[in-house]
């Protein structure tokens, strides 16, 4: 009998429909004719992708008094479109290489900044910034995860903060328009400026018409935004202060997401930290289809499911922390994709090289789940 889907309605047997066409989610096995699949399934993989034309545009000392940390403000081109901005942070005067992690920032629907959102710069945070990050991090753990003697750096990716789309552009594509009630009166309530909530409303329609030029150009929009991070990476590692053998990254939702793609995608990486963004794909059909299209790679479901993507490059350390209460995902969900990782890793006779921990609470990388996370690094990258 045709189990009924609330979201498809009378089409709900589309879904039979897609199983007796071919197998849909089968297990794909870590190992490289699963990797190679990854890399086919996001294009834009197989070039050299390096940060062009880096500018070191300031350096500050943070804290009170200053000293706890360097900050860089960094910009490079990776060939298109606006100049990448990015923050680097280490401990001053730090002996020898450092291990180092690309921060990942996220999604939530909030693409007026990027690196902003889990990072504090040389300027304070704008108080309606602090009340967005209170509930999902507490503070900007960036810089925290810096003063635990890592080098750390966060970057804005594809659509998001240095490397958003002009207003004016959006406009002309999205004519007529209403912001939605539920999420202006919440981010007013938190003193979002009238600017940054109009932005990001149109921000939110405007990705499907990316997602849709990236489809008919030959990759998608996770394999677009992972290609951003493969360069980060990529300078991060180039710098002489930083052990190119000791790298992590580490990044909560649409920076979990990147964290996966990444973790499946960069051979130079060492260790991945996922923080709320692991499900099976089963399991988000009829819960919450809302997430971002970088969850959904084209065409990639034939070959496998979301786990066996993050999971193809194992035994490479990972973690996945899991918020049981996360509204995003179902604890089913949750509990299927946390047992094909341990699957994955067992079969290549590492399972002590995934770590998945479960929390109580909703969808969040709070102070308790950072201090876990930065302990798991160390470990990783010792």
């Amino acid at each position: 009998m045709t189990r009924s889907y609330h979201h498809l309605g009378i089409y709900s047997d589309l879904v039979d429909e897609a199983h007796r066409q071919q197998p849909v989610f089968p297990l794909a096995p870590p190992g490289e004719e699963t990797q190679q699949r990854v890399r086919q399934v996001l294009g834009w993989c197989d070039r050299p992708e390096t940060a062009l034309d880096v500018h070191l545009e300031h350096t500050w000392l943070l804290g009170d008094p200053p000293g706890e940390l360097t900050l860089e403000e960094l910009s490079w081109s990776v060939g298109y479109g606006p100049r990448t901005h990015a923050w680097f942070f280490k401990p001053p005067g730090a002996a020898g290489p450092l291990p180092a992690v690309l921060a990942l920032h996220d999604h939530s629907g909030f693409k007026f900044y990027g690196k902003e959102k889990i990072a504090d710069g040389s300027a304070p945070p704008e108080d309606w910034l602090v009340n967005f990050r209170r509930p999902y991090y507490g503070g900007a753990w960036v810089n925290a995860l810096a003063k635990e003697g890592f080098a750390v750096l966060v970057h804005d990716v594809f659509l998001w903060g240095s490397r958003k789309f002009p207003l004016e552009v959006m406009q002309s594509m999205i004519t007529s328009h209403q912001p939605e009630a539920d999420r202006v009166r919440a981010r007013q309530a938190s003193g979002f400026p009238d600017e940054v909530i109009e932005y990001d409303y149109l921000a939110g329609h405007h990705e499907h018409w990316v997602s849709k030029y990236c489809n008919v150009l030959g990759t998608s929009l996770p394999g677009v935004v992972c290609h951003e991070d493969r360069i980060a990476l990529n300078y991060l590692a180039s710098r002489p202060d930083v052990d190119p053998n000791r790298l992590g990254c580490l990044g909560l939702s649409g920076g979990g997401n990147r964290a996966g793609l990444l973790r499946a995608t960069a051979s130079n990486l060492k260790a991945a930290g996922i923080a709320g963004l692991m499900t099976t794909y089963a399991e988000l059909l009829d819960h919450n289809m809302s997430h971002t299209w970088m969850l959904f790679p084209f065409g990639w479901s034939r070959y496998g499911d979301w786990p066996d993507l993050v999971a193809c490059q194992a035994p490479a350390p990972l973690l996945v922390q899991y918020a049981l209460d996360d509204t995003l995902f179902t604890v089913a969900g949750m509990q299927a994709a946390h047992a094909r990782l341990a699957a994955h890793y067992k079969s290549t006779g590492h399972p002590e090289a995934y770590t998945g921990q479960f929390y109580p609470g909703p969808h969040r990388f709070d102070l308790e789940m950072q201090a876990a996370a930065f302990a798991w690094l160390k470990a990783a990258l010792p």
